[in-house]
């Protein structure tokens, strides 16, 4: 017996190919700056081509497309694996440096547009790579954080029918239903949020520098962390991230990240005279409680000097100091935290135990509902209610305790838990087959010593969507030395850890394509 699919592959690839029509026009940024700085606007234009071409092929599949409950899966991976996809062209076209190969563009990219912030450049500079492919470097993580399926619901009318499925899917934890009565404006509000935040942390930076206290920090340097700060991706054109910069401005994308970091629906809620919602909300507290115990930890390490494994020039001076101290300690859990991956400095030479907090740091992640990836925090707070919960009631049996969210006393229903439940023994147990996975590999490539903290670092790091792990793949360092097949599988990790493992692992079933 022949059964029939349920899923509609030709309306969701007619979708992807309208997506990609209009992705397409984004690539005139990096073309701008290009013609800006006297570069080859080359492997911008190609990649056009190819994006148009490839959208109006696809959109021609289906001529009167629509978009189910199960399309909305498929449209949703297919757009995140094929967004990241094209968006090599440029890479393979410029052909400069490490990523001119495929593999490694694919790995770049896709780092890019899940916000992780893994590299595998092996140099990092404009020189090498010019200023135009650099900052389209930094616009594809832009265009993943708040999510290119949000910012076409916001503006393609054909997808507002199941759009609130789509950004269920997309953006996990946004309180769809209770912003606006329309999901098109929502998704519109939140872009428009978004790209406002962007806007002020340019203004910002570049402010510093116009002010005489952030010389390094020019137009361009702005701009290019605001394209990365707000999406928590990472991505920096200095080889020593935000190092590079001075305290001042280190101190401002601490700001910005944290902001990142914060369920965008309540800065919604704060703009339409609810300001309340946000210090009430206790995923919110526990999100600033987490990076400030955490961050208040190394940074006593820090200070009193026993975080420090190693001294290079220039880090002798930290301990005794309370400002480099609480400036480091502070900043890199911020940036572990909410996943963005920026660095102060190179963590590689602080000391073991200090490491391993960090490493914590890495299974927290943001709020839902904004640009930050990893487990989230809302998810370890509602957990750890189930747990106290479940302790009461081996005391008192007959109880009846729901579980309740702190601030707003709302009730998180018992599908809700079981779903986080689930969520986390799937993350975990990926989490263990990785590590497992990269360290065999890492045996069977020539070159390449890596420890357990290592590979346990690098999984959680393109997992979580982090970006920077420990020892070889720490923050001035690159994934470049893995293989290829190491690399294929990290790729992999970051497609599913953006999405929430679910989302794609859904598809991969059988009962997904049957009646």
């Amino acid at each position: 017996m022949i059964r029939r699919l349920h899923v509609d592959v030709r309306s969701s690839c007619s979708f992807l190919g309208t997506v990609l029509k209009y992705l397409s026009l984004t690539l005139l940024f990096p073309t701008a700056i290009a013609l800006y700085y006297r570069e080859s606007p080359v492997p911008f234009l190609v990649a056009l081509a190819v994006t148009v071409g490839v959208g109006i092929v696809l959109e021609r599949l289906e001529t009167d497309p629509s978009l189910g409950h199960r399309d909305a899966f498929l449209l949703v991976a297919l757009t995140w694996f094929v967004v990241p996809l094209v968006g090599t062209i440029p890479y393979l076209v410029a052909n400069t440096g490490t990523i001119a190969d495929p593999v490694n563009a694919f790995f770049e990219s896709m780092s890019g547009f899940t916000t992780t912030g893994a590299t595998v450049m092996g140099s990092i500079s404009v020189e090498t790579h010019s200023r135009s492919i650099m900052m389209w470097r930094q616009l594809t993580q832009w265009l993943g954080g708040m999510g290119i399926l949000v910012l076409m619901v916001a503006i393609l009318s054909e997808l507002s029918v199941g759009g609130t499925q789509i950004i269920r899917e997309e953006a996990p934890g946004i309180e769809v239903e209770k912003l606006t009565p329309r999901i098109r404006e929502t998704a519109r509000a939140l872009w428009l949020i978004y790209a406002w935040f962007t806007l002020a942390a340019v203004v910002v930076y570049y402010g510093l520098h116009l002010a005489g206290v952030a010389p390094n920090m020019s137009l361009y340097n702005a701009a290019a962390h605001a394209l990365t700060s707000l999406p928590t991706g990472g991505f920096s054109p200095e080889a020593r991230s935000v190092e590079a910069f001075s305290p001042v401005v280190q101190w401002a994308v601490m700001l910005f990240m944290i902001v990142a970091g914060t369920n965008f629906a309540l800065y919604w809620y704060a703009w339409r005279g609810q300001p309340s919602r946000l210090t009430k909300n206790a995923e919110f507290r526990s999100y600033i409680l987490a990076m400030g115990v955490v961050g208040a930890s190394i940074s006593a390490l820090l200070f009193l000097g026993v975080g420090l494994a190693v001294v290079p020039d220039g880090i002798a001076t930290i301990p005794g100091s309370i400002e480099r101290s609480l400036r480091h300690g502070l900043f890199q859990v911020i940036a572990i935290v909410t996943t963005t991956g920026y660095a102060s400095m190179d963590f590689n030479a602080w000391s073991d135990s200090t490491q391993v907090i960090l490493l914590f740091a890495m299974f927290l992640g943001g709020s839902a509902g904004s640009a930050a990836g990893s487990i989230k925090i809302v998810r370890w707070y509602v957990i750890q209610k189930s747990i106290r919960r479940e302790l009461f009631r081996l005391v008192h049996p007959q109880a009846i305790r729901p579980v309740r969210m702190g601030g707003t006393g709302d009730v998180v229903d018992e599908e809700t838990i079981l779903g986080i439940f689930v969520f986390f023994g799937l993350f975990l147990t990926l989490f263990v087959v990785s590590t497992v996975v990269l360290l065999v590999d890492a045996h069977r490539t020539p070159g390449l010593s890596l420890s357990a903290l290592e590979a346990i670092s690098a999984v959680i790091a393109t997992l979580g969507n982090v970006g920077p792990g420990v020892g070889v793949v720490g923050p001035m360092n690159s994934y470049e030395s893995f293989s290829n097949a190491a690399k294929l599988y990290m790729i992999f990790l970051m497609w599913i850890g953006r999405l929430e493992i679910l989302s794609v692992l859904v598809i991969l079933t059988p009962a997904y394509w049957r009646s």
